[in-house]
């Protein structure tokens, strides 16, 4: 599933009716059929519907939605929220057929007139403005707003909420809050945004007959769906050994946080990682291998119960490292940070305290000639751009993006929909998990699942949209069967990791 911004849409339309010949009347027709069978699959035979339209393509694809569901005895009619003046083009076309197959038509006059329909109204379909919009709403169509907003029928918008902005925006905005919403041709950025996402209610994606290839041509966006996993999760060939599946060092953990650095070991062994060695205090070697015996251990000096710089340290061996689980932020910890971002021969991913020794010493990334994968949620995001928690709410996609073109990184921004950004720009969402991962320790298991991934034999950022997925659906499988968002602990979420292999092998 491909996400598109307005202009990307726009291309994609224009290209398809430009260059490839779809006329728009045909796309038209296609929108409002697609959506209408989604419609009565919700919807009661008996529901009174108010179809609002207006002037664009949307009032054009409300026009054909409301002349079949009109065709399929559906009680409908049409509140016009402009003049009939302004209908034109494809539009007037499909709504002159509208009429000539007995539909009804009103223009809104005035307050009172809207008041009276909604009154008898089961079903208001939305389909006032499209993905253009921007800014506060306009009048009549910000009293509409407010009053379908309050109608307590149920609400489904055509495309995207009338007056909900379609990608990043920090503008002030007036939309329609949709119970279900139904997206044309691609999802819309702004459906995997905090601020804007529950405008959208249930939402899903119908085609029309934009080619996938035009879709791909004009999107670097993307969701990373179950069949996408399913045809790329690595392959276990019946001749391999431990050291097929990579060699792992994670470093971190101290005396006061040595639970971090167990659950980022055995996730990683659980995910499939061949060896996996946690680089730590001696204190907590008994935590760590009581808790997963099959971890091995390598001592790392420490000050005060935090690691320090370590000259002894072997990375040579090691397929891939993490830093930054459990680790703190004593001043003492930024040499070691530092020194294994520089010379580490292999990927490095860096998450938790590792992003706070790496903000002063962000200059390494681009000296580093092996991939960089870090891994923050918006407040170390916040932190290692010197802008707001909120700022990053609002622009998680151009975020993301500058700053894996400025350090040459791979990020993973964590959150309800996870960003993952490739310094090439390309930008997937991973969609799974739930609630219940709002905990600690949830973090440093995806660490371990990421560490796993990296190291096994597929492309670098597909491995990291493997590791997101994988550690959303274990959470998501967990609470399908035995817990609840209240009592999910990290330590559950990876059990649930071989629930997901059984799903789909």
């Amino acid at each position: 599933m491909y996400i598109a911004t307005a202009k990307e849409m726009y291309d994609i339309d224009r290209y398809t009716m430009q260059e490839i010949g779809l006329d728009g009347k045909l796309l038209m027709e296609n929108a409002g059929r697609a959506i209408s069978e989604e419609i009565v699959k919700i919807i009661k035979e008996n529901d009174r519907i108010i179809v609002f339209v207006g002037s664009g393509n949307n009032g054009g694809d409300g026009f054909v939605i409301a002349r079949t569901l009109l065709e399929a005895n559906y009680q409908v009619k049409v509140m016009q929220v402009v003049p009939n003046g302004k209908i034109a083009g494809d539009a007037l076309y499909h709504k002159e057929i509208y009429l000539k197959c007995g539909g009804e038509a009103a223009v809104l006059e005035d307050d009172l007139n809207m008041m009276h329909s909604l009154r008898n109204t089961d079903v208001i379909i939305d389909a006032m403005l499209g993905i253009g919009v921007r800014g506060e709403l306009r009048e009549p169509i910000a009293c509409c707003a407010k009053w379908i907003n309050r109608s307590g029928a149920k609400v489904i918008s055509v495309d995207i909420p009338s007056g909900l902005p379609a990608e990043e925006s920090d503008e002030s905005f007036t939309a329609i809050k949709a119970d279900y919403t139904y997206l044309v041709g691609t999802a819309k950025l702004s459906a995997f945004l905090e601020k804007t996402a529950p405008y959208y209610g249930t939402w899903k994606v119908v085609s029309i007959g934009f080619p996938r290839w035009v879709i791909e041509a004009y999107s670097k966006r993307k969701v990373w769906l179950d069949h996408d996993f399913q045809s790329t999760m690595p392959r276990r060939e019946p001749y391999s050994h431990k050291g097929n599946h990579g060699r792992g060092l994670i470093v971190g953990g101290s005396t006061r946080m040595p639970g971090s650095i167990s659950m980022s070991v055995k996730a990683a062994l659980k995910a499939g990682a061949g060896l996996v060695t946690a680089g730590t205090s001696k204190e907590i070697f008994h935590t760590i291998v009581s808790y997963c015996p099959e971890a091995m251990c390598v001592p790392l000096p420490e000050k005060d119960g935090y690691l320090t710089h370590s000259h002894t340290l072997k990375l040579d061996k090691y397929n891939c490292v993490a830093v930054g689980i459990g680790l703190g932020r004593h001043n003492d910890t930024t040499e070691l940070v530092k020194s294994l971002i520089k010379s580490a021969p292999c990927p490095i991913i860096i998450d938790a305290d590792g992003l706070y020794h790496l903000k002063n010493n962000l200059s390494n990334l681009k000296e580093r000639t092996y991939p960089t994968i870090i891994t923050p949620h918006p407040g170390e995001m916040a932190m290692l751009l010197d802008v707001t928690i909120p700022e990053i709410l609002q622009f998680p996609f151009h975020y993301s993006s500058v700053f894996a073109k400025a350090h040459n990184v791979f990020v993973i921004l964590k959150g309800k929909h996870t960003i993952i950004t490739a310094p090439d720009g390309r930008q997937y969402i991973n969609n799974t998990g739930n609630q219940g991962l709002a905990k600690g320790g949830s973090g440093d298991v995806l660490t371990g699942i990421v560490l796993s991934m990296v190291m096994q034999k597929q492309e670098l950022f597909q491995a990291l949209c493997n590791a997101c997925y994988l550690h959303g659906k274990a959470a998501d499988l967990m609470i399908r069967d035995t817990h609840s968002y209240y009592d999910l602990l990290a330590t559950d979420v990876i059990d649930g990791i071989p629930k997901v292999y059984r799903t789909f092998s």
